[in-house]
């Protein structure tokens, strides 16, 4: 089992910044992903950024750009670093942990994010 304990959600005028942090615990071993998705009202939830074990990122086009994210594979945790923020970004965002080895999937709570025009 691995628990993920997200942070650093809030409200922010446009153009402002957040950072999410997610922090990994349990059994984690082997390579895996880590990553944020979001899921606006009446939306599907979307893949936003992730990163693997090793360095790799991938982000949504819509973010390419404005968002960076980042880990500590040391601490087990990873970042989002979001820059420029818009209204259309506001979502609830969910950390998400992928075992390659175990293919296993976890996430966290959510955390609110709010961008007002």
């Amino acid at each position: 089992q691995v628990q993920l304990v997200e942070s650093g959600g809030g409200l922010v005028q446009a153009g402002g910044s957040l950072r999410l942090s997610c922090a990994a615990s349990g059994s984690i071993f082997g390579a895996n992903w880590m990553g944020w998705y979001r899921q606006a009202p009446g939306k599907q939830r979307e893949l936003v950024a992730r990163i693997s074990s090793g360095g790799s990122a991938n982000y949504a086009d819509s973010v390419k750009g404005r968002f960076t994210i980042s880990r500590d594979n040391a601490k087990n945790t990873v970042y989002l670093q979001m820059n420029s923020l818009k209204p259309e970004d506001t979502a609830v965002y969910y950390c998400n942990f992928f075992g390659v080895l175990s293919q296993s999937d976890y996430w966290g709570q959510g955390t609110q994010v709010t961008v007002s025009s």
